[in-house]
């Protein structure tokens, strides 16, 4: 179906398999393969299993993109939105299995489905926009309200805390942990139960539960766009420093820009600043 989602849909099952770069970034092409993966997989009326390569489900949004201008960052923020709003609301289940690294669109990826698996191992999960000088979007901030433990909402929106797995698994990212050989096989597994339920009642129910999250994002989705409109600035070069101390990562040879916001209000408006630094502490802005 596409280079950058693989979709193999085997006894009412869809994988569809991430695989763009070293760190699976999202670019607006990304969102597209996604959505003409999940036309199809509502077409076969297939289980979805959305899974990325060894070692890294998602770092998050494409750096080009993101440091392109505001209107660019904004309108791939507003695309990634509406695909967890879409996510959030598909008619099949929705299984993400998450085989290492899961950070700012990465995470909220987690955040959009019904069931998350994630794997042992050295790998960081969560929203660390806000370590990076992004003030929090608003669809991303009631998606997280509402899927992250309450006492984990707060350390991991506001204060940009970085998660291990099994602390993930206790903060709302993910529901299981298993070995990385056995991630494959546990997601199946996942996946053959949910084709028992009745589909019908699944789809309406998830409608019913969903209904309050689903209205907050069509509502923040607008005010994300509408905040482009009021704070029309141009991206100003501002010093940042990476903090990968405070988060408790370490250095990688990967190449990182940061984004800093240039408006008042501290949302979308951005500059780049090249550092070196771990591909963790920057997320949205990783370069494979």
């Amino acid at each position: 179906m596409s280079e950058l989602i693989a979709y193999h849909l085997e006894d009412g099952i869809a994988t569809l398999t991430l695989s763009n770069g070293k760190v699976n970034a999202i670019s607006p092409a990304v969102v597209s393969a996604f959505n003409e993966a999940l036309d199809q997989a509502e077409k076969d009326r297939a289980v979805v299993i959305i899974t990325g390569t060894p070692g890294i489900l998602s770092g998050g949004y494409d750096l080009k993109v993101m440091t392109a201008g505001p209107k660019e960052a904004v309108s791939l923020v507003t695309s990634g939105s509406t695909l967890a709003r879409r996510l959030l609301s598909h008619p099949f289940p929705v299984i993400v299995a998450c085989p290492g690294h899961a950070v700012a669109k990465g995470a909220f990826l987690l955040l959009s489905a019904d069931y998350r698996i994630g794997v042992e191992g050295p790998f960081s999960i969560g929203l660390n926009e806000v370590m990076i000088g992004m003030t929090m979007h608003h669809a991303g901030i009631e998606l997280a309200r509402d899927r992250l433990r309450k006492s984990a909402f707060h350390r991991s929106v506001i204060n940009a805390e970085m998660f291990t797995p099994q602390d993930a698994l206790s903060a709302g990212f993910l529901d299981k942990v298993v070995a990385p050989e056995e991630l494959q096989a546990a997601a199946l597994e996942a996946a053959r139960q949910l084709k028992k339920i009745n589909m019908n009642a699944h789809k309406h129910t998830k409608l019913k539960v969903r209904k309050a999250l689903l209205e907050l994002l069509d509502n923040a989705i607008i005010q994300d766009q509408e905040h482009l409109a009021n704070h029309p600035h141009r991206p100003q070069s501002k010093p940042v420093a990476s903090g990968l101390a405070r988060v408790g990562l370490q250095s990688s040879p990967f190449k990182a820009t940061a984004i800093i916001q240039s408006d008042p209000t501290g949302s979308f408006g951005a500059a780049s600043q090249p550092y070196a630094a771990s591909p963790l502490a920057t997320g949205i802005l990783l370069t494979a």
